[in-house]
């Protein structure tokens, strides 16, 4: 089964950034994702290709500057994910997409791989920045998800700032949300791209930890809920094996369990980072879902894996590494 796998990986990847490391084993090490899904480069102006450049670039200089001071790595990829929903390009907290009903319904996880302690938030609607929402239920509630107007009351409990659900709004995503009412338009057609994001660290203690946040698929109905908040299926982290963090059709990597699958072959089957992310992500692909993945391992090696034309992503390391990346064919 499992060289089946391997095999329909081969065939149905569209292609897999592995970007490779070169030297020694890292001390820290950084990756972070944006989304992926269909980014070709006709689509994409030189305007447009740059300013996701530079956004990446951001989140990756606001991560890598707490690894550097020898912070932690659930601080590193807070700090990512914080910078990313700040940025209306990406889907999630500002520039989330619109439901159904023209709302927006933010999902956000955080996980900690030093004692596997883990927060969730499905559903929210007036939380700036649901990633830290999620990571105050990890570290001050005795759960691990909480959903709707119970996790909007916690986020008041506990301080953070709330906003007026407007104040996620974007032109584009409206835009988004009108053509697919107007011309009877599936998710998949307005949304090129699955614009979760995310990040996944490896501090100089050696601990790992992950990071997701997302604003879902475009006129999501009935309270709709993806991976990204499902600890195991779109986020994950556990020292000695791996951190993960997915984008994509929510669905399927709920089924697939992705996030934990990849971790799960690491430590049982002694599998690199980058042949479990890829074998995951075939048997996502053989289902019939799209998306990508990014890793770190005990050691702080990181992989990128998709089975889409490209993935916002990248990658730093305290040996120098710097790598930013949209494209599938980006090595």
């Amino acid at each position: 089964m499992l060289v089946m796998i391997a095999g329909l990986m081969a065939l149905l990847t569209v292609g897999s950034a592995a970007m490779a490391e070169t030297g020694g084993t890292p001390q820290w090490s950084l990756a972070l994702h944006g989304g992926a899904g269909t980014l070709d480069r006709k689509d994409m102006t030189a305007e447009r290709d740059a300013a996701y450049r530079a956004a990446l670039q951001a989140a990756l200089d606001a991560g890598s500057a707490v690894l550097a001071k020898g912070g932690s790595a659930l601080d590193a990829v807070t700090a990512v994910v914080v910078r990313l929903e700040e940025d209306e390009k990406f889907n999630a907290g500002k520039g989330a997409v619109f439901t159904w009903e023209r709302g927006h319904e933010l999902d956000a996880a955080i996980m900690d791989g030093k004692n596997r302690a883990a927060g969730s938030v499905a559903g929210v609607t007036t939380v700036r920045n649901p990633v830290l929402l999620a990571r105050r239920v990890m570290e001050a509630s005795p759960h691990v998800m909480l959903a709707g107007r119970g996790a909007e009351q916690f986020a008041k409990e506990q301080g953070l700032e709330l906003v007026d659900p407007a104040w996620f709004d974007t032109a584009p995503r409206r835009e988004a949300l009108e053509r697919m009412t107007r011309d009877k338009l599936s998710a998949l057609d307005v949304d090129i791209k699955f614009g979760t994001v995310g990040a996944v660290a490896r501090d100089a203690a050696g601990n790992l930890a992950a990071a997701t946040s997302t604003g879902g698929m475009t006129g999501k109905r009935w309270s709709r809920i993806g991976d990204a908040p499902v600890i195991g299926a779109g986020t994950y982290a556990e020292n000695g094996a791996c951190a993960v963090s997915a984008t994509g059709w929510g669905e399927y990597f709920i089924r697939v369990g992705v996030a934990r699958t990849i971790c799960a072959r690491m430590s049982m089957l002694g599998e690199s980072a980058q042949a479990a992310a890829d074998a995951v992500i075939g048997e996502v692909a053989a289902l019939g879902g799209d998306g990508g993945v990014i890793v770190a391992d005990a050691k702080g090696e990181t992989a990128f894996s998709m089975n889409a034309t490209g993935m916002y992503r990248a990658r730093a390391t305290s040996a120098g590494l710097r790598e930013v990346a949209i494209y599938a064919d980006e090595k």
